[in-house]
């Protein structure tokens, strides 16, 4: 019988990303299609079930807890979710309490949550920002406003939480942007990781296309910036290394080109409570089921343990441009939560 969160390849599960809601006000090229077509509210949980849910997976040992979408600030009182959270925290390695809670967003509604985010003891979030040039912040987005999104980055910042830039690496698109993105975290601040394109669900836009291995991208970089390899760990996959010109770090999560399942300590739990224990596997548990059919808590971490107890040892995303075979979850990457 395995421990609890302990996963068949002897990796312990301490990290949860909990989506709220599958709904953007963006429609980025890799992540979601044009004409999306969102969840009736009916299949999504409300916020008592997702609560619920949080307490059940840090009693089981989660550590560290991601708010994802969709674009989780979208969805209707979320800032009460959020600060319902907030007894969840406790000193860090205090046992059943999260050592943090911190969240992914396209930065839309940063300058309305900032302060908001900080009294639901949220210190750190990240940012995906795919482009400094309003016309092709547009182009990657669909109908974002660059400025409303660099706005609610400097609203955090001065918010006091601390930023990473998440930069989805796009051949063709933002290849060229790579040292200005660099240069400008730095002057506020803040981190930035790059990102290879994963082949999740149908967006209307090539994976093969746009691939960009990021060794390729890291050893061009090295040419210009000072790269040092750090140990640092954030809790994901990122691997970080300190830019010297900066002091900055910056991140690189390669699924493509250098695997990192062997590290992998985390789960998500889709806004439906579909809990997908791999990113690229379809494996989990409905624990919304479960919930709404009256199980008690301990029929709940029974079904989460059993999940876990499955995990796949590894991914099985495929980008092979030379011969255009992909191979990766039919699911957007906004179904599933960043």
């Amino acid at each position: 019988m395995l421990s609890p969160f302990m996963d068949p390849a002897g990796r312990r599960i301490s990290y949860l990303r909990l989506s709220v809601t599958d709904r953007c006000d963006m429609r980025c090229l890799y992540c979601m299609s044009e004409s999306m077509t969102f969840l009736p509210r009916d299949d999504v949980l409300d916020y008592d079930e997702l609560l619920r849910l949080a307490r059940v997976f840090v009693r089981q040992g989660v550590r560290r807890l991601r708010i994802t979408g969709g674009e989780p600030l979208v969805r209707k009182d979320i800032g009460d979710f959020l600060l319902a959270l907030r007894p969840l925290l406790g000193q860090a390695g205090e046992p059943t309490r999260l050592d943090e809670i911190t969240l992914t967003t396209n930065g839309s509604r940063l300058v309305e949550f900032a302060g908001l985010l900080v009294r639901a003891g949220v210190r750190r979030v990240n940012v995906s920002l795919d482009s400094l040039d309003p016309a092709r912040f547009a182009q990657v987005t669909r109908r974002g406003r660059l400025a409303a999104t660099l706005d609610g980055i400097y609203a955090a910042r001065e918010a006091g939480l601390a930023v990473r830039i998440n930069t989805v690496a796009m051949a063709g698109v933002n290849d060229d942007e790579f040292d200005a993105l660099l240069a400008w975290c730095g002057e506020i601040g803040a981190d930035l990781c790059l990102i290879e394109t994963m082949p999740m669900g149908e967006t209307g836009d090539s994976r093969i296309a746009r691939y960009l291995p990021l060794s390729d991208v890291r050893a061009d970089l090295a040419r210009r910036w000072t790269l040092e390899d750090i140990p640092d760990r954030t809790g994901g996959p990122a691997r970080y290394v300190r830019v010297g010109e900066t002091g900055q770090r910056l991140g690189f999560i390669t699924p493509m080109s250098h695997n990192f399942c062997s590290t992998c300590n985390r789960v998500r739990l889709s806004c439906t409570g579909r809990l997908y224990t791999c990113l690229g596997q379809e494996d989990g548990a409905d624990l919304r089921e479960l919930l709404r059919a009256g199980a008690d808590d301990a029929a709940v971490a029974q079904a989460i343990d059993q999940a876990i107890g499955r995990k796949s040892a590894r991914h099985d995303f495929m980008l092979e441009p030379t011969s255009g075979r992909v191979a990766g979850p039919a699911r957007h990457m906004s179904v599933t939560g960043g």
